[in-house]
């Protein structure tokens, strides 16, 4: 009898890691560190940046669509981590337009991260009503967030993560952002040889 409960608790369990129509990730090489409790925290010179780990899931507004890191192939990556219920996320979602629009052809892409919100209608609603012109994967459960390793601060929302054109993580925010925090940190990455 204790083997069938096991063999219970398993598939429980497997079913609960299945991926289905759900974000997925896996790590990579990047471990996440914030010494001293920072929250802009940059990653240079290049060659010792760690790249995050295979990160996809469904399109918010295209649940039939997934989205990929990989669809960013030779561009910096601007990944917001937000949610509709989030007051900053609010605030911060015109300025973080303002700077995708004035970077997209120097090859720049605006990737985001819709966490915690498990009316999708709601969050569907949030990215109309604001004009964001770039994607975000639904994703409430967080399940994303693995690609950026264990360590990834999960309870701040909004968050952004920069990745250069070979998608290795350049810099790191753990706040709200204005355009004039993060167009300087874009556009110097989109120089980058």
């Amino acid at each position: 009898m204790k083997w069938l409960a096991a063999l219970a608790t398993a598939l429980v369990v497997l079913t609960g890691c299945s991926t289905g129509d759900d974000a997925v990730a896996q790590g990579g090489t990047f471990e996440f560190v914030a010494p001293g409790g920072k929250t802009d925290i940059f990653y240079d010179p290049p060659e010792k940046r760690g790249t995050p780990g295979k990160l996809a899931g469904p399109d918010l507004m295209d649940p039939n669509r997934t989205l990929a890191l990989d669809d960013f192939a030779g561009k910096v990556v601007v990944i917001n981590v937000w949610g509709q219920w989030c007051g900053p996320c609010r605030s911060e979602i015109p300025q973080l337009e303002q700077v995708f629009e004035k970077t997209r052809d120097l090859g720049v892409a605006f990737l985001g991260i819709d966490v915690r919100d498990y009316n999708r209608d709601a969050a569907k609603d949030f990215v109309i009503d604001r004009k964001v012109s770039f994607p975000s994967i639904y994703d409430p459960p967080m399940r994303t967030m693995i690609a950026f390793g264990g360590k990834y601060p999960t309870t701040v929302i909004p968050s952004t993560v920069v990745l250069d054109r070979h998608h290795r993580v350049a810099a790191v925010f753990l706040r709200e952002l204005l355009a004039a925090d993060l167009l300087p940190v874009i556009e110097r990455l989109a120089s980058e040889k």
